[in-house]
This record gives structure tokens, sequence and C-alpha cells, in this order.
């Protein structure tokens, strides 16, 4: 099985970093650095899955691909 992918990038707004897993609905975490809000988002993930599974509620897989965008020039 894969792992979910992790959106990381740099939030103004928030002064650090936000790291996400587009497939779980509302799992996010915030880092002063990337390495931060990667540690954050992992440990979210775990608490995301365990309330998931004691609820009962459907855990989704691993479909979330990132574009990837080339500039032509």
């Amino acid at each position: 099985m894969t792992d979910y992918h992790i959106n990381i990038f740099y939030s103004q707004e928030d002064e650090g970093y936000i790291a996400d897993i587009p497939d779980l609905d509302a799992c996010s975490a915030f880092g002063h650095s990337p390495e931060q809000a990667l540690a954050e988002v992992k440990r979210a993930k775990q608490a995301w899955l365990k309330a998931a599974r004691s609820e009962g509620k459907p855990i989704p897989r691993p479909r979330y691909r990132p574009a990837i965008y080339q500039a032509v020039r």
C-alpha cells in the first residue's frame, strides 16, 4: 500500500509552514519549518485514522496525486 500524499507550503498569513493530506478531510498541521510541519501532520494523520476507526467511519485509500506543470519556453 502506498502512503498518503502530503502537501507542504509556506503561509505568509500564518508566518509558517502548513502541511496537509488531501485524501483525509481537514487533516493538516502547522510548523515553523517544513520538517516541523511534516512531523506534526504525521501525528495528525495517526489521530485522524484512529478517530475514524473508533467511530466506524470509512478510511479512504490514498488516491490524490498532484499535477505537475512545466513551463513552456
